[in-house]
């Protein structure tokens, strides 16, 4: 069972799969942080001084040393704003890639070899013009 595991293991798909979860995190981090510190302030800024993380609906008030029952509803907008670049980041890359293949495939093919009967009679012309 574990040399059939390692086999699984070291397929190329599951390789590839690693390495695009990985870097898929990497460059998840990288747009919230995008979105968080370059895109909300100006938008915070435009509507007044609003920082998105601190929109919140209070459900109930805090009583005591409990604390208060908030549904942030900023958090959520600026986590829909992370999917949204992060979609058209992955779109543009399909579609690149999609051209790249449309390239691949519209490009001439190199011409058939001639037959044996068209080399044996280019021959002869070459033989009859001597």
């Amino acid at each position: 069972m574990l040399q059939e595991f390692k086999k699984f293991i070291m397929k190329g798909n599951i390789l590839d799969l690693a390495v695009a979860v990985i870097i898929g995190g990497a460059f998840k981090t990288i747009v919230s942080s995008f979105v968080k510190d370059i895109i909300m302030p100006p938008i915070g800024l435009a509507l007044g001084g609003v920082d998105f993380k601190d929109l919140a609906l209070i459900l109930k008030e805090a009583e005591g040393e409990a604390a208060a029952v908030t549904m942030n509803y900023g958090i959520f907008v600026q986590t829909i704003i992370d999917f949204l670049i992060i979609a058209f980041v992955i779109f543009l890359v399909i579609k690149g890639y999609n051209k790249m293949q449309k390239k691949k495939e519209e490009a001439p093919a190199a011409p058939p070899a001639p037959s044996n009967e068209e080399v044996l009679l280019g021959e002869i012309r070459d033989l009859l013009k001597k």
